[in-house]
C-alpha cells in the first residue's frame, strides 16, 4: 500500500484513537499480521493509512482483546500498589481465588489473569480504597493517560481547622512540582473530614495539598474512579470489572 497523502496517519495511532487497543498493543498486532485495512492485511510497523479506512482485527486478535481483564481491589493500608518493598506486600499478591468476591458474570479467578496486569493509578502505602489493575491498554490510557480527565474521589480525614479560605485554596490555586494544579472539587463533610475529587494524580497529591494549607492527613480512602465506585467491596478483596461497566 503506497501512501503519499499528508493526511494519512500511522495505523497504530488510529487503532488507539478508536479505542481498539493501546498503541503498543497495536504495534504488536500489526507486526503479527492481525490487522486488516480495507480488506488487506497490514504487517508493516509505521504504516500510514487514511483515517477513513475500514480497519478490523482478525478474529484471533478480537478474541484476545475480549479476554483481557480488569480487576478492582479494595487496598488496605500497609500494602504497596506496585513494586514490593522490603517487609511489605504488593497489592497484586492479594489477587487470589480466596480473596475474590464474585460478580454478576460469575467469572472466577484464573492464574493467567494475573499476567500482564498493570496498576492504573497508584495509592500510596498509607492510603486505602479502590485500586485498579488491568490488562487492557485502552483502560489504562483512560485512567492514567496524559489527557485523562477521569475523576478520582477520595474521603480524607485531617487534623487542623477547616475554614472556607482553606477550602477555596484546595479547590484551585495551589501548585506542585512547578505546575498549577487542575481545579478540584472539595467539600467539608465533618469537622475532620473532606471529600476531594481530582482529575489528576501527582505523587501523594492530596497529602501535599493539605500540608500546604496547614492540614495534616490522618486517613485517605479512594472511593470512586470515574463511573466505578468502591461500594461494599470488602477490604483486602477484589472483583472483576463486569461486562457493561466502564470508567467513562
Amino acid at each position: 500500500m503506497v501512501v503519499m497523502d499528508k493526511e494519512f496517519v500511522r495505523l497504530s495511532k488510529i487503532l488507539s484513537e478508536r479505542g481498539v487497543c493501546s498503541r503498543r498493543e497495536a504495534d504488536r498486532l500489526i507486526e503479527a499480521g492481525q490487522v486488516r485495512v480495507d480488506g488487506e492485511i497490514i504487517s508493516t510497523l509505521g504504516q500510514k493509512v487514511s483515517p477513513q479506512s475500514e480497519i478490523q482485527l482478525l478474529p484471533s486478535a478480537q478474541k484476545e482483546q475480549r479476554e483481557k481483564v480488569t480487576i478492582l481491589l479494595n487496598k488496605p493500608v500497609g500494602i504497596v500498589s506496585a513494586q514490593p518493598e522490603k517487609d511489605y506486600i504488593a497489592a497484586i499478591e492479594l489477587i487470589t481465588a480466596q480473596n475474590q468476591e464474585l460478580g454478576i458474570s460469575g467469572l472466577r479467578f484464573q492464574p493467567l489473569h494475573r499476567k500482564k496486569l498493570a496498576v492504573a493509578g497508584r495509592l500510596d502505602i498509607d492510603s486505602k480504597g479502590l485500586l485498579v489493575f488491568t490488562q487492557d491498554g485502552v483502560i489504562a490510557k483512560q485512567l492514567i493517560g496524559q489527557d485523562s480527565g477521569v475523576e478520582k474521589e477520595y474521603l480524607v480525614w485531617v487534623q487542623g481547622t477547616i475554614t472556607e479560605s482553606i477550602l477555596d485554596k484546595l479547590r484551585f490555586g495551589l501548585s506542585l512540582d512547578g505546575a498549577r494544579l487542575k481545579r478540584a472539587k472539595v467539600e467539608k463533610l465533618l469537622e475532620n473530614r473532606l471529600r476531594i475529587i481530582l482529575k489528576e494524580g501527582k505523587k501523594r497529591q492530596i497529602r501535599r495539598m493539605c500540608e500546604m494549607v496547614g492540614l495534616y492527613v490522618t486517613g485517605l480512602k479512594r472511593v470512586r474512579i470515574g463511573n466505578i465506585i468502591l461500594g461494599n467491596l470488602t477490604e483486602g478483596c477484589w472483583r472483576y470489572l463486569e461486562p457493561g461497566e466502564s470508567f467513562i
